[in-house]
């Protein structure tokens, strides 16, 4: 089959690779019909590549049909329609009964410090092949796989796999109700679905992000767009406009991928020269983090309020300001989404006949599977106004 594998630092390439095949009695193998580009695929582009191994098949956000049942697996049947979660969760352990299958006790990867598996992303979370390719092997078929309804395109159910249960956490997690007030910082795929999910729940919002594509998007569903100058101190905007007392609560939907931090960038790019056994313990290690977003999350919270972090942070080491989080009394939120404990809630959601989310327009760019080297560079640089990118193999 055809599927897109990382080969080296900044270059991936669609290479024909084994067909996966039925390997324990709970497996399906499923003809993915599409598969999303995810900005967490862009850590693997660059800062993670020393988790990396040539010929890794990427990809974590697939939809499709199921093209072969394990022996073991009774409530799907080939033909059915299923999305796949990115996280790899048995759905019956401890942490998953507990609603934190991103902790799943079955495929934590103990070895790496890390939790649950993720299909193609790199050894920290179990090398899993991806599903940015033709066909996907997918443990678990009886309670991994998300079964939905022929007849709605691809896009209505897709983002079930993760941009829809990420942002829906985020804002759980952000715990601010009706008439109470949330800032995003960043209006990728994420903090945009995070603005959407507040707005239809009847809390203000207020988003920050310096691509002004993205900022128009997230306006025209009713957030507010606080700045878009490089020299615009959105904290000062913050606090006019909440009267001095900050937001009720900050999703952080940018991560390590903040600008602002030139010091943190050369230190990530000098980490990511170096041959991967030096280079991994340091990535593990070491505070490399730009942390730009999250230390502007805390000064716009208000006191008391919470902070919810949706973006990948990957430096143990990194600097916080204990101080003023202590002192200001923060709540901070934070992790992989749980897909499997929020997938039925949303899944009711899509399933009425508005698109109230305005999933079916979300994809900015339906590409081949093969434009996939080129979709990763214009991912990276924010080119021709791509915010979503789904493959269609």
């Amino acid at each position: 089959m055809r599927a897109v594998t990382w080969q080296a630092k900044g270059r991936m390439s669609v290479e024909d690779v084994p067909d996966p095949r039925i390997e324990q009695p709970d497996d399906v193998v499923i003809r993915v019909t599409s598969s999303g580009l995810c900005g967490s695929d862009l850590h693997l582009y660059d800062p993670l590549a020393p988790f990396m191994a040539a010929g890794d098949v990427v990809g974590h956000e697939p939809i499709g049909v199921v093209e072969e049942v394990g022996a073991g697996v009774t409530s799907l049947r080939r033909g059915d329609r299923v999305v796949v979660p990115f996280n790899v969760s048995c759905g019956r352990c401890w942490m998953c009964a507990r609603g934190l299958h991103s902790q799943c006790e079955t495929t934590q990867n103990v070895e790496q410090g890390t939790g649950a598996s993720l299909f193609g992303y790199s050894s920290l979370y179990g090398q899993v092949p991806g599903a940015q390719a033709e066909y996907l092997r997918v443990p678990f078929g009886d309670t991994l796989p998300i079964k939905v309804p022929e007849g709605p395109p691809d896009d209505r159910f897709v983002f079930l796999s993760d941009v829809l249960p990420t942002a829906w956490q985020a804002v759980e997690y952000a715990a601010v109700g009706p008439d109470e007030s949330l800032l995003v910082l960043g209006a990728g795929p994420i903090g945009d679905m995070c603005a959407r999910t507040a707005l239809r729940r009847g809390i203000r919002v207020f988003v920050v992000d310096p691509v002004v594509e993205r900022l128009q998007r997230v306006s025209a569903y009713g957030a507010e767009v606080l700045v878009t100058a490089d020299d615009a101190d959105p904290v000062t905007t913050v606090l006019e406009l909440t009267r001095g007392r900050g937001v009720d609560a900050v999703i952080d939907a940018v991560g390590m991928e903040a600008h602002g931090s030139p010091v943190a960038e050369s230190v990530s790019k000098l980490v990511g020269m170096l041959p991967d056994r030096l280079a991994q313990p340091l990535m593990r290690t070491a505070g490399v983090d730009r942390l730009a977003a999250l230390h502007l999350a805390i000064d716009a919270v208000r006191r008391g309020g919470t902070v919810s972090v949706v973006g990948v942070y990957g430096g143990p080491m990194d600097p916080m300001p204990l101080m003023e989080m202590f002192d200001k009394q923060v709540q901070l939120r934070m992790g992989q989404a749980n897909v499997r404990h929020w997938s039925d809630d949303i899944l009711a959601l899509l399933l009425e006949p508005t698109d109230h989310l305005g999933v079916e327009t979300f994809a900015t760019h339906h590409l081949p599977l093969e434009e996939a080297p080129t979709a990763y560079r214009d991912f990276r640089d924010k080119k021709d106004g791509m915010v979503k990118v789904l493959f269609r193999p």
